[in-house]
């Protein structure tokens, strides 16, 4: 695994397919980099100064190659442009028919007033599937204000609840960001299919807001209780679902739904008693009946310590865990086993640590094939598989398009 020269043969069920990217950051790069992870050769396009996630996320390896730019940016090649070149921005244009998605997330009226809107790349290319992603779409009051993870998480009304008794509390993760990245990979994979059936091959332009995409992910539960208005719920117990329980050492987290996995618990809890408890015994009753099954259960759990009680769970197979450090995370001997974090050498570098691609595909593997590339790595060595000739390629450099 090199990022000099040829790279690993793609195999997964994006090979083939070209992406050229815009993205900075987060919900643009996690996007881009999953999609490389199944074989699509990504293209990374970075203005002279680079993607700002290169001076931020400690530790450096060297200024400009931060552990940010390497847990979002594997498995994609570096080009250096400056789009404000109109030399740059004709070679993007000339270039667009070899193609087959391009992704950005800048302000909605970033990539017009370069020249390099949807319209325009669409009557070069017919077929190319254009993905904008931005903070609030390209539409409605705030349509062109800037966007972050926190004035997402800060909006959609988590916050309160988070906090508890305490002031209100963010996520500690970049969570709207990644609900949009994930979002925004659905979106490419399904609108190159809807291309796939299309008898003209014809693309289209895909719109995602973080915005929408983080409420759609993080409010289901919070919606429940909304979702017959005027209706409404007069005990929530959201608190009590997704909480921790204390043992006699430490803490677990688990949930009981099932009667089988109630009865477990008690048998764990050694209090029979419970078990045939009609508040509690069925489930229509437990959950009608929570708040008051919490606090018996709870007094039980903190008479036992950690490693046992987990112990006898599994062995009752009920759903409990520690809660773990992300050390004691990669240390687990689950995560081991699913290698959910490999080890890749970087002749570069060094050892990395990676987050195996989730997915598995039986005849088509994804893989990480690439390390994140040194800024304008790799523009000659993109430019000239997509045709430049070396005079054109040195003309571009003279006159500041490229790098």
């Amino acid at each position: 695994m090199s990022n000099e020269g040829s790279s690993q043969e793609a195999q997964g069920p994006c090979s083939g397919l070209r992406v050229l990217d815009f993205t900075t950051v987060i919900s643009g790069p996690m996007c881009t980099q999953s999609l490389g992870d199944l074989g699509a050769d990504v293209i990374k396009l970075e203005s002279p100064v680079g993607d700002s996630c290169r001076y931020s996320g400690a530790p450096f390896r060297e200024p400009g190659f931060s552990g940010f730019l390497s847990q979002f940016n594997r498995n994609k090649r570096s080009i250096v442009v400056d789009l404000k070149n109109e030399m740059g921005r004709d070679m993007i244009l000339d270039l667009l028919p070899q193609i087959d998605v391009v992704i950005e997330n800048f302000r909605p009226s970033v990539m017009g007033r370069l020249g390099l809107g949807y319209e325009v790349m669409a009557k070069i290319n017919p077929s190319l599937i254009y993905v904008t992603i931005s903070g609030f779409g390209s539409d409605g009051p705030y349509a062109e204000m800037p966007a972050y993870d926190q004035v997402l998480q800060g909006l959609i009304g988590l916050m309160p609840d988070q906090g508890g008794d305490g002031p209100p509390a963010l996520v500690q993760g970049a969570m709207a960001d990644k609900s949009t990245a994930m979002t925004a990979f659905g979106g490419v994979l399904a609108a190159l299919l809807a291309r796939e059936r299309d008898p003209e091959r014809r693309g289209q332009r895909v719109e995602i807001a973080m915005l929408d995409a983080y409420s759609a992910f993080a409010l289901p539960e919070s919606m429940m209780e909304r979702s017959y208005p005027p209706l409404r719920n007069d005990v929530s117990v959201g608190k009590d679902f997704f909480r921790s329980w204390e043992t006699a050492d430490g803490h677990v987290v688990g949930l009981i739904i099932q009667d089988a996995q109630y009865a477990g618990l008690c048998r764990v809890l050694n209090r029979p008693d419970l078990a045939v408890d009609p508040r509690f015994e069925k489930m229509v009753e437990r959950f009608q009946n929570w708040l008051e099954m919490v606090p018996l259960i709870a007094e039980e759990i903190c008479k036992i310590p950690t490693e046992e009680f987990l112990a006898k769970t599994r062995k009752e197979e009920v759903p409990f865990a520690p809660v773990n450090t992300i050390d004691d995370f990669l240390a687990d001997p689950q995560v081991v086993h699913r290698e959910c974090v490999v080890r890749r050498e970087d002749e570069r570098f060094g050892t990395v640590q990676y987050l195996s691609p989730p997915v598995r595909y039986e005849r088509t593997p994804a893989s990480i094939r690439r390390h994140a590339p040194r800024l304008g790595e790799h523009t000659d060595e993109v430019l000239t598989e997509l045709g430049l000739a070396a005079d054109a390629i040195a003309q571009l450099k003279e006159a500041g398009a490229i790098r």
